[in-house]
């Protein structure tokens, strides 16, 4: 997908040669990124290597292959493998999209004094000091990859993800690898529901695709528009064939970066509580929204933390 910088703000960054650096919040750990993008070995749309991200994007119609790292505790590196931006408004735009995408702007200070005397949370934000909700700047993606992991385990969701990309995405090689761009909309016409089953999509998902496709690519679904209202996003979200309320608040919480959203049917959710309550049994919804109420306005980032524990276990 081309992604325009029309609308863009200015940040604070620095260039240097081949590379621009992004300065890091103090609450930041790139050791924790590196943990969850390298949660699949399946995973198409970015490589971990040597504690580097390699990632395509599609500034302007540009491809750019971009390396992130982490050489000191104040920034970031980004650096141009192959080509550049061609404007300043380009970088501008580059470095918004690494601050999103890696959740660089959240005051997760303010969370951390919530959970400094919480029973629960107090025992989280020690261990993954720093972690940060990893976005998903994009929201077709976002919601296609909503959609993917529907009643599904993880393992297939990434299998079902890298035929889908490798099947509608485009492809770039450099140095012996092959790096993809996620979809864009306007390729999702209903021909495609066809092409998507055949790739074990069940008929539903594949509809719903294809109808979210429609959506963005009428105009209906404007991310900047959305995000000004994030309560009337959510009833958007919710009124779309396939959209309920776990794919609309885990879209929230990746794409709209609302810290308020609460995927609270979400079953790696119930299974991390049972296990730091010491349960046999998975606790109830209703007791699930009692233990959020502490957390209020920074649900998502409980959430995500929760989920977090689950690796250790």
């Amino acid at each position: 997908m081309t992604i325009s910088t029309k609308g863009i703000y200015a940040t604070n960054f620095r260039r240097e040669q081949d590379c621009v650096y992004i300065p890091l919040p103090k609450e930041f750990s790139f050791e924790e990124v590196l943990r969850y993008l390298s949660r699949s070995s399946i995973e198409v749309l970015h490589y971990v290597l040597d504690k580097k991200v390699l990632k395509l994007l599609d500034i302007n119609g540009q491809l750019i292959l971009i390396e992130v790292s982490q050489p000191n505790k104040e920034e970031l590196q980004i650096r141009f493998v192959d080509h550049h931006p061609k404007t300043e408004q380009e970088f501008v735009f580059l470095v918004n999209y690494i601050r999103d995408w890696l959740d660089l702007d959240t005051p997760l200070h303010l969370f951390y004094e919530l959970a400094t005397g919480d029973a629960i949370l107090k025992n989280l934000v020690t261990p993954y000091y720093g972690l940060r909700i990893v976005g998903i700047p994009d929201l077709f993606e976002a919601l296609c990859w909503a959609v993917i992991g529907q009643q599904i385990n993880l393992t297939f969701a990434y299998t079902l993800k890298r035929r889908f990309v490798e099947s509608f995405g485009t492809p770039y090689e450099w140095n012996g690898r092959k790096f993809w761009l996620f979809p864009s909309p306007s390729q999702f016409n209903y021909e495609a529901i066809g092409r998507l089953r055949k790739l074990q999509f069940t008929q539903k998902k594949a509809e719903y695709i294809v109808g979210i496709a429609k959506e963005i690519e009428e105009g209906n679904l404007p991310k900047d528009n959305l995000l000004l209202d994030l309560q009337k996003a959510e009833q958007k979200l919710l009124s779309i064939r396939g959209i309920g309320p776990w794919t609309a608040h885990y879209a929230m919480m990746r794409c709209f970066r609302n810290p308020s959203a609460f995927p609270v049917a979400d079953v790696g959710l119930h299974n991390a509580l049972k296990n730091i309550l010491q349960r046999k049994e998975k606790p109830k919804v209703s007791e699930i929204h009692s233990l959020f109420i502490p957390w209020k306005n920074w649900e998502a980032y409980a959430v995500f933390y929760l989920w977090r524990s689950l690796e250790d276990i």
